[in-house]
């Protein structure tokens, strides 16, 4: 065993390892948060200089961080918006965005730009590793083969990969409890990452080699866009034979094997599920291989929105209401419950798509102030809901605990359900 690998394998174990996270959104901040909770030394890095700020005052961007957890980083963390802080780092994570074009192609930007960033600051005796999701071979193709240049990687350099898996919204599977994905480069890359994640998480499972790490995260998320489409198909099938189509799923659960249930919504959202399958249909016709399942998952589950239109028409005529200047209100526009997340959300579209027939559309979400459509104009929340009976329709697209369901069945002429929230025998209701 060679110095660099006894000197960090130390550190590790006496938690003395010096940590700098880039990016600091829902996976590199809950890092830090967990890294700080051991007392090991952390340096959260983002180009976002607004959220650094806040950071640097203890105060929490967005409501899946708990303040108290938040506010314990100002005296110990170290925040910036530049690369500096490398330098003085055993361990470097990078858990930046790779978000995909409007011809689903990759990219790159963010992982490029911190690439060519940290390179001045970078030392013998570091790990790198990447959390990002992205296509396999991203961590070779990119990190590898400018480091080799540098260093000796697996000698006086490390570079690991290692899929984050945070899911945010969700209380029972937490960082700490969730089993870690990890390779490395060499033989002593993964050993390294492994010890390190095992120093402050739960389980470590190893693979391979890089490319099958890369490639697991997005065999989880594709296979839950899958799936997730083949509801959504079911769905509509339903709806064509006037069944219910959680009645349909709540049976299939009783079976006990050989079932895992999914249910129907307004289309995907997020930063994940509506992206990452296509960084490896893309990655695959590099091998002559079309992803099929990926692209027709994806077909449907964008075509929701568009089915959620049709079912509000389709509600108001069968209530003697045309869809032009009727009052509706959309409940919830972040992606998913619970979270103040609006990115690749299905209630803009819905909502883009209310404006487009000429409704006098209007949303209630407890989380987002405010949000921007396709014509740029901001459309803000209703404060209060006091009377649902003001609308002439209701649709439920996100389903907050927030919202009283009760009163909102009550009061409502007419709900349009996209959650199964309301799955009752009432006229009122029309799932979607």
């Amino acid at each position: 065993m060679n110095r660099f690998i006894e000197q960090l394998q130390k550190k590790i174990k006496q938690k003395t390892v010096k940590v700098s996270i880039l990016g600091l959104g829902y996976v590199g901040l809950s890092l830090l948060i967990r890294l700080n909770q051991l007392g090991l030394k952390c340096y959260g890095i983002d180009l976002d200089k607004r959220k650094i700020n806040l950071l640097k005052k203890g105060k929490t961007y967005n409501n899946f961080f708990k303040k108290e957890s938040v506010s314990k980083l100002k005296t110990k963390a170290v925040f910036s918006s530049g690369y500096q802080n490398i330098s003085k780092s055993d361990v470097i994570i990078i858990c930046l965005p790779t978000p995909i074009t409007k011809n689903k192609d990759p990219d790159m930007t963010s992982i490029n730009h911190a690439n060519n960033s940290i390179q001045p600051y970078l030392k013998k005796g570091q790990m790198l590793i990447l959390e990002s999701t992205t296509y396999p071979g991203t961590t070779d193709e990119i990190f590898c083969e400018k480091l080799s240049k540098k260093f000796n990687l697996g000698i006086n350099f490390f570079v690991s990969y290692s899929p984050e898996r945070i899911d945010p919204g969700n209380d029972l599977n937490r960082l700490e409890t969730t089993t870690k994905i990890v390779s490395g480069y060499s033989r002593n890359c993964t050993k390294l990452s492994k010890n390190f994640y095992k120093s402050f998480l739960g389980k470590v499972h190893e693979v391979s080699n890089l490319r099958t790490a890369e490639f697991t995260k997005l065999y989880e998320n594709i296979y839950r866009s899958v799936n997730i489409g083949l509801i959504n198909e079911m769905k509509i099938i339903c709806d064509k034979m006037n069944l219910n189509i959680y009645e349909v799923i709540e049976a299939a659960k009783t079976k006990g094997f050989g079932f895992s249930s999914f249910y129907p919504g307004p289309g995907l959202g997020g930063h994940c599920i509506p992206v990452d399958p296509f960084l490896l249909s893309w990655k695959s016709k590099e091998f002559d291989v079309q992803a099929k399942f990926i692209g027709l998952s994806g077909e449907i589950n964008d075509s929701m929105p568009y089915f959620v239109l049709n079912k509000i028409i389709f509600a108001l005529n069968k209530n003697n209401k045309n869809i032009k200047n009727s009052k509706i209100l959309i409940l919830g526009v972040t992606y998913k419950k619970n979270i103040d997340d609006i990115r690749e959300s299905p209630a803009l579209k819905i909502i883009n798509l209310l404006q487009d027939n000429f409704s006098n559309v209007q949303y209630y979400d407890p989380y987002i102030k405010k949000i921007t459509l396709d014509n740029n104009k901001i459309l803000k929340s209703t404060k209060t809901i006091t009377n649902f009976k003001t609308f002439d329709l209701v649709c439920l697209v996100t389903d907050h605990d927030k919202f009283d369901y009760d009163k909102i069945l009550k009061q409502s002429k007419i709900i349009v359900d996209t959650r199964g929230k309301f799955n009752s025998k009432s006229s009122k209701v029309y799932i979607s």
